[in-house]
Parts: C-alpha cells; structure tokens; sequence
C-alpha cells in the first residue's frame, strides 16, 4: 500500500483541494519522476516534465501553463517555414534604408540647423519592419482592407527613407526632418518632415501617433477591438486586417502598455501581433541590467492568456545549440543578465568566448572551432530575417489569442563601434567621418571616400536606380500587398446629418420636470439613434457609470458589445432596464478604465480614415478624470484628427456636492482650452446643448469636415429646463456668449454678469437681487464658450499683427460688449481662471468669481456660499465694482454683504438637492 506523500501549502496553482481517489497510482507517477531524477539528472527530469506539459496542453487537460520558457527561440528550426523572399536581394534593400536613414538624421545636424533626431532605434529594428514590409504588411489597396501598423516613433527615419526609395519622398524632403516650416522645396513651398510619426502634421503620411510612449500598445489593443466591434455590428467586414504595434522594451515599463493587455485576451484579439524591439537598452541604459526584461515580458503576457514567440537567436546559433546535449549553453542563456549581453556587443568575439562561453569548459569547447570574429558576429534573432519570418507567420495564423514577438536586437546595429550596445547612443546623433566610411563597409555601398570626405556633414543619399534589381522587387511587394505604407486616407465620406427639427424636442424645455443637462442631452442622444441609417454611427462609450449618468435606457435597445455576447442569466432580466450584452452591440462598456475608454474614442473617431466609415464616438465620464487622467491621449486624439463628443458629466466644483476633494471638477476647461483640436462648450440649458451638437456634427461630419472633436461639460443638478427664447442668437450662442435676458427697466446703474453653466441660475439671481434690493440693472450672458471666444480674441490679435495697414478686426467678446454699460461679472463652476480666458479682451471692467481651492463634501449651497459663486455674492461683486466706479456709493457692497451674510454658509438659503444624472 502506497503511503501518501506530505503535499506543500502552496501548490503552484495545481488543484490542492481535489481529493486523490487514487493514491497508490499516483505515488507510482511520483517515484517514477523520482527515478529519473536519481538516474538521469534534473536536466533529463526538467525535459521530460516540459514535454508532458506540453502533451497536455495539446489534449486540453487544462494544466496551468507555464509563464516562462528557456531563453531560447520558441520556433526550433526543423519547424520554420520556407523562407519566399530573395534573401540577398532584400538584405541590400535594407541596406539602402538604413544607410539613407541614418543620413537624413545625420544632415539634420548640420552646423547651421542641429535639430536632433534618433539614429539608433530604426538601427535595431530594421529587419523587423523590413520582413513585414515584403511579406506581411498589407496596404489600403489591398481587398482585405489593409492592415493596421502603428509604427515605433523613434523609428520614424526608417520610414521616410524606405518612402525615398519607393519615390514617395524626395531628397529635398528628407533634407526638411524636424524642419517642418523653415525648410523650403524647389517652388519655395515648406516641405520638412515632422520628428515622429504625426498624422495631423503629415496627413496623407502617418496613421498612428505613437512617440508619447505607452499609447501605442494601449491604442493598438482598442484599434483592434474596435476593428471587431466593426465586424461584429455588420458595419464593415475587417476579418482579413491585422493590427501590428511595434514598441521597444523600455517603453513596457509604461502603465500603459502592459495595462490592456487582458483585454486583448479576453476578447481573443487574434487580429493583434505586438512586436517588441528588445534591444535591451532604454534612453540611458539598461532595462533590466541584472534581469532579463524578455523573460520578464514572456511572463507577463503568457500569463494575461497572449501567445508569445520569442526570437532571441539567429540561425548561426542552431548548429551550437544542436551540439549543446547537456544544457550547458542553455543555462549560460538563461543566467546571463541583459546587462553582460549589452556589453558582449560594446566588446569583441575575444571577450565574448572568455566571458560568456569561458564560463563552462562544455560551452567554451562548442566555440573552439570559431574564430573570434565568428563568435562575435553570433547574430541576434531580431536581425535574422528568416527567424523574423517565421514568426511573423505562426503570428498571423495563430487563432484565438493576440499574439506577442519577442525579438533581441542590438541598438544601433551596423552603425559601428561607437554606436552599438553603447549607452548614450540614444541620444547620439551624428557620425564622424570614420563612423560614416565603416558604416559604408559594412553595408557594402557604392559610394566613394571622396563624396564622404567633400562634406562629411551632407554624405549623400543612396540610391541603386528606378530599374535596379532591388527597386523592381521592393515595388512589386508592395504592389502584392496592396500599396505603399504608411498611408492614410484623406478622403472621406460625409453623413446625411438629420434635419433640424430632430433636435427640437429638447429645445421646448422640460415644463415643469427638473432635468439636468446630462439627462436632456442623454434624450436628445436617444432621438438621435432612431434614425435607422445615422443613428447606427454613434458608438456610446461608457466608464462603468452608465446608471450615474442615465445612459441605462440605452441598455435594452441598443445592449452592450461583448464578443461573446451574453451566455449568463443576467440578475435583472426581469426589470426593464435591464443589462444585456450582445455581439452586436452599439454600445462599449469599458469598466473603471478612462484610459481604454479613450482609447475606444480615438479607434472610432478615426474610423472616418482607418476604415472609410465614419461613426460617432460619444465618450460620457466624470469630467474630474475624463480630461484629467486622460490629457495625453487626448493630445493624441488631436494628432489622429480624431472626431466625436466628449461629454464632461457631473461637472462643476459644487454640483456633484457630495463627492469631496478628488471628483469635484474645476479645471477640466482649462485642461480642455490648452488642446488646439478641441472645440469646448459649457451649456446651461437644453436648448443650448441642441444647437452646439447640430453645429457639431455639421463641422465634423457634413460636407466641410473639419478635425476637431467637441468637449461639452454637463451637470447633474436638477432644473427646470427653459424653452429656447424667441429669436435666441444662435451664432451668439455658438461663437461663445449671447445675451440670455435683458436687464430690468430701472433708471439706476447698469451691470453686466457673464456666466456659463449651472452659473446661470446664480446670475439670474443676482440679476432679481440687483434690481429688487439696490436698483441695479444687470443684463445676464450666457458664455457658452469661454475657450471659443478667447480663441476667437487671439487670432484677431494675430491678424492685426501681421496685416497692421488694415482695418483692426475685433475680438467677438468685444464686439458683443462694447455697446453695454457698467462693470462685468463673470462666475462659473470652475476657477477663475477660466471667466479670465477672456479678460483681456472685455471693453468693460471685469471680475470673475470662481471655484478656486480644492472642492469638499457638503450640500450645494453651502459650497457655492463657501466658494462665493452664488447669487448673493455675485450681487455682491458687482455692487463692489460700482462702487470703485462712483455709480453707488460706498459702503452698498459691505451693506449688501451683511444683509446676505455671503460669509456665512449657514445663512445660504436652501437649493437644489439629489439628482445623480
């Protein structure tokens, strides 16, 4: 009888809780790994225990997987497919590019322009695109639809001179990088190239913006989601597009990157591949000195459900690990820390054999019949483009999971001894002429000693020639797969915008309901997707908050995406708003996740030039995180020409009472004012909400598309909602301020109060105590835009400085001001400093009163007493500049203070309470 073994407390995730209803046979299992450990070493036990797993993987036992693997190729030889291309043919086209792309970075610091710019990255990488390029990456004439690249931003030269060799580009142009308005072309046009890859800067060009690191991996898993989502809904057929990210190794140490990477699994993104450049060198030095940063990332994604392939080794290593029957120079692989393989590379074949081979007589007899210069040219698996091959293609047919290459590079590779594996060759930037004439050598050019030494700071362009063996079969690739890359899509598709009076229901107000502006815009949304054809293009996004914000009914008609769609029994199926998942759902529920929430915006906003189809995003969430959290990859969205709305719910610093210091929102303007692409509004009422979206996507989606995207803040404070006043001034309304209601007949001094949002009602009640307790007449403006008018006040500026013979053009703000009497106020949710966008440009004397300091817990009209935004202190304030002016006389203001105790918030009388949405 077989005695049961003492089994550890922690089990490695095997199943310790399932009895063993056989002990007898499973301690023979036991005792015969015991054997081969006692008989033939661990080395033979480890081999054997990796193949069972891997047997029962393949028989779907469901045994955990390993997370990590020997540092060695996941693809053996005897397994890579045949390699199709003309493998000298493709290695001098790499060459070229390489050469014309470290030149352009090269002639860029000459003495009188110095710009900077990256040599290194692309170095490294250039057999990882170059693959991609003549095999695999399909272009926008492909029948597919063409694939999805997100190109590494520090890798931008290598793009611009594979576009020089294809014809795309120009030398005049190549000689333009980072000198996008002061270099000139012949014809006197500006013709520079931006730094990175920046589709608003080069439209026709670039694709995806990438350089702000962490966004492309993070924009890469929502691009290809969303291309599903696409399929999904049966809007367009993407299954035949492929989304590529390449990224570096130190640029997984962003939050971001690493952040989605579930979701890639879960949703089974079998039409992703990252590709992470592992050069192991960050901007300083090392990733991971003492580690292993490919191990490291190995783990991570086999353990978020990824497929992972790691090329590690080129081909001159299989003969060596073939030979390698005990392990040995599989141990010296997998203990060797990146930091000692930067430095083999920064070293000779010499160093090499003693210090990493030398280290066991096993391995160091496997090298003795190498020279050194053979141990030293012992290739990286992510130059060797036959290894690169097979992965890339058990990549693209891999089913049911996204898939990661791993592939080791040297940074700077080819570029010569002071370059590669070195630690400041990030930063370096130019080539002395002995760096410029090895470079050559090694890439065996035809180009002379005498053109390198007639001005060693303009080496010249290589070309081989338009009919050359090398042009012909680079141009016929890309005429394979579909056309040139990148590329973007400038032209574009309008929509059939519905007529106005599809938005006139929210225009007649709310009778006697309160309803906040998330609500009313929430119904006019819901008017707006009846339309079968229209209404299809919006694509609601959602943080986790839809019942907040009163985006449930939605629920029911339009569900929620899932891939898989919903194969539980949802709890509350019996209620009407109930919560149901479909594969074809409109909307993207995307959890507590502002990040990947924004990263849905942007693949749908774009979809207009990614896929021809252009779609509506409507991104709701707190306007605390939103704009907050999120400020990057919105200067990103702005890069992409991204477009749709942004809505700001529960703004305000004293609306959303009771969430304290990190919700209260009174800044998201500001942050939204310093982004040129976004058109920012902060309606009060319905019926102003209504004309700023039929503006919108007249501007975004009509016949005159323009790329912007629109940020409208919204409040949950319920109100009465006014019907749209007779003659309402619309293009007041939509340039940024209008008057809402004239002052009251009084014959006494005259003030104006500027608000926007729910500042409205306190204006309005400021107006009603001016003219009922001190007889001041006070006309009430509604500024729905306070970043609009400022925008509008700078580029007058700008035209009256470079046209100073003309007739000065005036500031909208001023035009609409400068007829009115007495001093302004202006008050708002947020802090002063945004009324004080515009106070430069305000005729009148102006003050602002706002929501300064950090937000706090307690009802609305104690904060807005305690911030002096109500209606009595905006009474108060305008009293206090009519008197600086002589129009009342002195001690008014402290007399009104008093009678309304604006320094007490015990004494603020009772506002409105509740509203969640």
């Amino acid at each position: 009888m077989a005695t049961e073994r003492k089994r550890p407390v922690i089990s490695d995730g095997l199943p310790s809780q399932l009895p063993d209803i056989d002990p007898e046979e499973t301690n023979e299992w036991v005792e015969s790994l015991d054997g081969v450990i006692d008989e033939r070493g661990a080395k033979r036990a480890r081999y054997i225990m990796l193949r069972l797993l891997e047997r029962a993987r393949e028989r779907q036992v469901g045994v955990p997987p390993l997370t990590s693997t020997d540092y060695i190729n996941t693809i053996p030889p005897e397994q890579e497919p045949w390699f199709p291309g003309d493998e000298f043919v493709e290695r001098r086209i790499r060459a070229y590019i390489r050469w014309n792309a470290a030149m352009l970075v090269h002639r860029a610091q000459r003495p009188e322009i110095g710009v900077g710019g990256h040599i290194s990255t692309y170095a490294s990488s250039a057999s990882l695109y170059e693959v991609g390029m003549n095999h695999f990456f399909r272009g926008k004439d492909h029948p597919g639809g063409g694939d999805h690249i997100f190109f590494q931003g520090h890798a931008s030269p290598g793009m611009y001179a594979r576009a020089f060799l294809e014809g795309r580009l120009s030398s005049d142009q190549l000689d333009g990088f980072r000198q996008e308005l002061s270099h000139r072309l012949p014809g006197g046009v500006s013709g520079g190239l931006p730094s990175y890859p920046h589709p608003r800067l080069m439209p026709n060009f670039w694709e995806f913006p990438t350089v702000s690191m962490g966004l492309g991996p993070l924009n890469a898993i929502y691009q290809a989601r969303y291309n599903r989502y696409l399929q999904n809904r049966g809007i367009k057929d993407t299954s035949q597009q492929h989304v590529w990210a390449f990224l570096g190794d130190g640029e997984m140490d962003e939050v971001e990157s690493l952040g989605a990477i579930g979701l890639a699994a879960r949703e089974e993104l079998d039409n992703l591949t990252f590709v992470i450049n592992c050069n192991l060198q960050r901007l300083d030095g090392p990733v991971r000195g003492n580690g292993k940063v490919i191990q490291e990332l190995e783990s991570f994604f086999r353990g978020a459900g990824w497929n992972v392939i790691k090329v590690i080794w080129g081909r001159e290593w299989d003969q060596l690990l073939a030979a390698d029957t005990d392990g040995a120079l599989v141990n010296l692989m997998n203990v060797t820390p990146d930091g000692d393989y930067q430095t083999y590379k920064g070293e000779s074949g010499a160093y090499v054999r003693e210090n990493f081979f030398g280290r066991d007589p096993r391995t160091r007899k496997l090298v003795e019949g190498l020279s050194d210069d053979e141990v030293w040219n012992l290739k990286r698996g992510g130059h060797d483009y036959r290894k690169l091959y097979a992965a890339y293609k058990a990549a693209t047919e891999h089913t049911g999971q996204p898939t990661v290459i791993l592939a080791k590079t040297i940074k700077g590779w080819t570029l010569g001894s002071h370059f590669e594996a070195r630690n400041a060759t990030h930063q370096m930037k130019k080539l002395t002429l002995d760096d410029l004439k090895g470079f050559r050598d090694r890439l065996y050019l035809e180009i002379s000693d005498k053109q390198l030494e007639e001005n060693p700071y303009l080496p010249p362009y290589f070309h081989p020639g338009e009919k050359s063996d090398e042009m012909q079969y680079m141009l016929e690739r890309r005429r394979e797969l579909g056309g040139s890359i990148p590329s973007r899509r400038t032209k574009h598709k309008s929509l059939a915008i519905p007529e106005s009076k599809q938005f006139g229901d929210v225009k007649r107000g709310s009778g006697k309901q309160k309803v906040a502006t998330t609500m009313a815009f929430v119904r006019l949304l819901k008017d707006l997707m009846k339309d079968k054809e229209f209404g299809a293009r919006w694509v609601p996004i959602i943080p986790d908050e839809a019942r907040t914000f009163g985006m449930d009914s939605l629920f029911p008609t339009k569900k929620i995406y899932s891939p898989h769609g919903q194969t539980y029994t949802s709890v509350d199926r019996e209620l009407f708003l109930s919560y149901k998942e479909a594969t074809n759902g409109q909307i993207l529920h995307e959890g507590i996740n502002e990040a990947g929430s924004t990263a849905s915006f942007i693949a749908a906003g774009t979809s207009y030039a990614t896929h021809d189809e252009p779609m509506i995003p409507l991104y709701i969430f707190y306007s605390m995180f939103g704009f907050q959290r999120t400020a990057d990859e919105l200067w990103a969205a702005a890069d992409q020409m991204t477009r749709g709305f942004l809505l700001g719910a529960t703004a305000g610093r004293t609306t959303l009472n009771g969430e304290g210091l990190q919700h209260e929102d009174g800044h998201s303007l500001l942050i939204a004012a310093t982004n040129p692409a976004v058109v920012a509004y902060d309606p009060a009422y319905a019926f102003e909400i209504a004309h700023i979206v039929e503006n919108g996507l007249h501007r975004m989606y009509g016949e005159k598309q323009e790329n912007v995207f629109y940020y409208l803040t919204v409040y949950n404070e319920p109100i009465v909602q006014p019907a749209e006043p007779e003659g309402v001034d619309v293009e007041g309304l939509l340039k940024g301020i209008y008057r809402y209601k004239a002052a009251p007949e009084t014959t006494g001094p005259k003030a104006q109060l500027l608000a926007s949002g729910t500042g409205m009602g306190w204006a309005l009640k400021a107006q009603d105590l001016l003219a009922q307790d001190w007889g001041v007449s006070a006309d009430v403006w509604s500024v729905t835009s306070w970043t609009e008018l400022r925008r509008d006040a700078v580029e007058s500026e700008e035209h009256n400085l470079l046209n100073p013979g003309d007739q000065p053009r005036k500031p909208y703000i001023q035009q609409k001001l400068e007829s009115t009497e007495g001093p302004a106020v202006a008050v708002s949710d947020f802090m002063r400093a945004v009324p004080d966008l515009i106070a430069r440009w305000v005729p009148n004397d102006y003050t602002s009163l706002g929501t300064d300091g950090f937000g706090m817990s307690d009802t609305r009209h104690a904060l807005r007493r305690h911030f002096h935004v109500d209606g009595e202190s905006v009474a108060v304030a305008a009293l206090r500049q009519l008197a600086l002016r002589g129009k009342v006389p002195m001690h008014v203001p402290a007399e009104a203070a008093k009678k309304y105790a604006i320094d007490d918030v015990s004494a603020a009388p009772v506002g409105e309470t509740g509203g969640d949405s």
